[in-house]
């Protein structure tokens, strides 16, 4: 059974490139046996992060991360089961939103800024796939 798991969350410390890139490598080695794809979007401290693959596995890597100390205020936005993955190619792809165009975020919120916490589940959902039509996601499987 697959499912789609959209999740946001705070970083406790601030981010830098380096911790980006040490949980994308993370990611890109543990993912693929785990049958996980997904995509990991960051903008200041907040991350937005789509998995996909079998129940279970999803369900154990969200648990995983709702409990690492580098993250607060997890929150889920979606949990659905699906019949086939949006994200296939991606063992995690990555979106940088300080690099996308303003205007896609103005398009799906109040303010050009990545806040999850302030729209649905389904509003994250349709901007993460307006990001993957406008080629604004990077890195992908490694």
């Amino acid at each position: 059974m697959l499912v789609r798991l959209l999740y946001a969350s705070r970083a406790k410390a601030p981010l830098t490139q380096d911790i980006i890139d040490q949980i994308l490598v993370v990611s890109r080695k543990e993912n693929p046996a785990r049958g996980i794809t997904g995509l990991l979007c960051h903008s200041g401290e907040i991350f937005m992060q789509v998995l996909e693959g079998g129940r279970e596995s999803v369900s154990q890597l969200y648990t995983k991360i709702a409990s690492d100390p580098r993250h607060q205020d997890v929150i889920l936005l979606t949990f659905e089961e699906i019949t086939e993955r949006r994200f296939a190619g991606w063992t995690m792809g990555q979106v940088n939103l300080s690099r996308v165009n303003p205007s896609i975020l103005l398009k799906y919120s109040e303010k050009p800024v990545l806040d999850p916490y302030a729209v649905s589940g389904q509003v994250s959902m349709a901007m993460l796939d307006e990001l993957i039509a406008t080629a604004s996601i990077c890195s992908r499987a490694s």
